[in-house]
């Protein structure tokens, strides 16, 4: 297996495939992962590219440090226009798909064009098939994965496939692999059934030797599980998972509740992961790595009782509990479940229903506009209908399925007000308005409203003399306060997207070691990949895809108005009952800092010096912001 993998390049269209070498310098600039894609995208798909057409591509790549001997390094990064909001779509998976792919020799998978019928890629080692699927499409995506196993003969098998939401059209359609692994925003799985692509089946590869290692290979492999392991998180993370921490959040005063209109939740510690404990049959996660955040559960009472289901993520908790008002735990793991197999992101799917519930308490609709539903706060039972009706796109689900963006648009009525999203992105389960960082960092993100993106836990677990020391203020680890954030946002927007082209996964690395210093990334790079690579190298290469991305979406459309919260969250209502402020008082400043240290002018624009210092090219046609 080389350092840099080759690329695999299918055209649906003409059912054809070539593969080629990826070239080595642009390995050393982008490693892999989020930066070979961004870099791609950027060169190759034109602005006015309509994301539901066969123009727009879909890429897939492994990190560098993808099915090496690296810890939690089984990350698959995902790619295209989105569907959902009109700029740079992306979101990434772990599991073991991105392994095989790259036991394959394949760092980057580039899908383009529309097939005529429903297909599904085959890949076996050299043998590379476009395969009919019309007996797969509609089915959900748990069923495609076991009738695909079916029909091949084999387990050994790893399967990335959508549900009848991407097939639908649903704008945040997602794509799921093994169950509980979910490549989930911006909908990249809606991409690929414009595409007439049901799924992509590896068939796995015997492993191969990992890149040329060090002598030192152990003793930074070492290093990393040790950092991870004795973080003062391990034990709870891999106990509960991500669904342990509702309440954790409640008690910060960060958990968005009722589509934000207040930071607590009365029913938290009722919904909190923790008491699934009783429930778990089993413990699993990604290959090597030591937290096993994943597992499947079993209920010997409810709607659930004899079924298969699987624990939900910390995000999905937060969307389709408290955001929603929902009170009842096996009922949030029965819809989350359900998203999952029928390929809807349950962040977007939990906030768009959030948003219809806001308007129906507020008599802006009515049960004439829901088709008789009852969208009252919690309503579980009309809240499982309105996302098998965004899957299948019909009734009132049909308006809800284009995103909270565009269904404020269609609403009219005033409906727009009350729409959680930025860049046309559903917002994530933080409320931003006691979270500095994170509300800085859901509006300058290039894919929109989402944490992990950013990442910026450091803000609310760095002590105030470490917080000092790197960002020359012991405030800026203190989340009310807008100082130092600027800075804070800008470390953690380039480590995000270093971890993102390493393929290494966030959780160990920015919610357990949480140094956000690439000093171990750069031990495990160093060693596993046979040239020395110096944590500058690495922080340069984040600036470089930051800065890129920033460019793409700037020549589709996004400009500095587009860097902003909600106007709901300046008004008393969302702030629970804290009197109203203005922009200017605090996301402003924080905003113009972010420009003025990223290299920004004051439109939000990369300037020519700072392009020229990342060796990137001035675009001869970026969008011109609005002021």
């Amino acid at each position: 297996m080389s350092v840099s993998g080759q690329i695999l390049d299918i055209d649906l269209t003409t059912e054809t495939w070539k593969l080629s070498e990826n070239p080595e310098d642009l390995a050393g600039e982008y490693f892999g992962g989020r930066g070979l894609n961004v870099k791609l995208l950027y060169d190759q798909i034109p602005p006015g590219t309509d994301p539901l057409g066969p123009q727009n591509i879909l890429t897939l790549s492994c990190g560098m440090l993808t099915g090496t001997a690296a810890p939690a390094s089984s990350r698959l990064h995902i790619n295209a226009l989105s569907p959902l909001t009109g700029i740079l779509g992306g979101s990434n998976v772990g599991g073991g798909f991105g392994i095989s792919l790259r036991m394959g020799d394949i760092q980057q998978l580039v899908i383009r064009g529309r097939a005529s019928r429903p297909v599904y890629i085959w890949i076996d080692g050299d043998s590379i098939e476009i395969r009919n699927a019309k007996s797969l499409w509609g089915k959900d995506t748990w069923e495609t994965e076991d009738l695909l196993k079916n029909r091949l003969g084999t387990e050994k098998l790893n399967i990335l496939a959508i549900g009848p939401g991407g097939e639908n059209g649903c704008s945040f359609g997602c794509i799921i692999t093994e169950r509980d692994h979910a490549a989930g925003r911006t909908g990249m799985g809606t991409v690929m059934g414009s595409k007439k692509l049901k799924a992509i089946v590896i068939k796995t590869q015997r492993p191969q030797a990992a890149f040329r290692p060090k002598n030192n290979t152990h003793e930074a492999i070492k290093r990393y599980l040790w950092q991870m392991q004795y973080s003062p998180e391990f034990k709870s993370m891999k106990a509960h998972g991500g669904a342990g921490y509702v309440d954790w959040a409640d008690e910060l005063g960060i958990l968005g509740t009722r589509n934000y209109r207040d930071y607590h939740f009365e029913a938290a510690r009722r919904i909190d992961g923790k008491h699934l404990k009783e429930n778990i049959t089993r413990k699993h996660g990604c290959p090597r790595c030591p937290v096993q955040c994943k597992a499947d559960l079993k209920f010997s009472t409810g709607r659930l009782k004899g079924k298969k289901a699987v624990r939900p993520e910390f995000e999905p908790m937060l969307a389709l509990g408290a955001k929603c008002g929902l009170n009842d735990l096996q009922t949030l793991v029965y819809l989350d479940n359900l998203c999952t197999r029928l390929g809807l992101d349950s962040i977007s799917a939990g906030t768009v229903i959030a948003f219809a519930m806001d308007l129906f308490d507020r008599g802006i609709l009515t049960t004439s506009d829901t088709g008789g539903l009852d969208l009252n706060w919690g309503n579980g039972e009309a809240m499982e209908m309105l996302i098998r009706q965004m899957a299948d796109c019909k009734g009132f689900g049909r308006i809800l399925a284009k995103g909270v963006r565009r269904a404020a648009q269609i609403i009219g009525r005033g409906a727009e007000r009350y729409a959680a999203h930025i860049k046309g992105l559903e917002m994530a389960g933080y409320h931003p308005y006691n979270m500095m960082g994170t509300a800085l960092g859901y509006s300058v993100s290039s894919r929109g409203a989402d944490f992990s993106d950013i990442y910026a836990t450091l803000e609310y677990k760095w002590l105030p003399e470490k917080a000092t020391k790197v960002f020359g203020t012991p405030v800026s680890s203190d989340p009310r306060s807008i100082q130092g954030k600027a800075e804070l946002v800008r470390r953690s927007m380039i480590v995000g997207s270093v971890l993102d082209c390493l393929g290494l996964c966030k959780v160990p690395a920015l919610c357990l070691i949480c140094t956000y210093d690439l000093v171990s990334e750069a031990e495990l790079v160093s060693a596993l990949s046979g040239r020395a690579v110096s944590i500058t190298e690495l922080f340069m290469a984040g600036e470089r895809i930051v800065n890129l991305e920033r460019l793409f979406n700037l020549q589709h459309g996004a400009g500095i108005s587009d860097d902003r919260l909600p106007d709901m969250f300046f008004e008393k209502e969302y702030n629970a009952g804290i009197e109203p402020s203005k922009p200017a008082e605090w996301m402003e400043p924080m905003k113009q800092e972010f420009y003025k240290i990223m290299g920004w002018d004051d439109t939000g624009q990369p300037t020519a010096e700072k392009l020229a210092e990342l060796g990137l090219a001035r675009p001869q046609c970026a969008a011109q912001p609005a002021a």
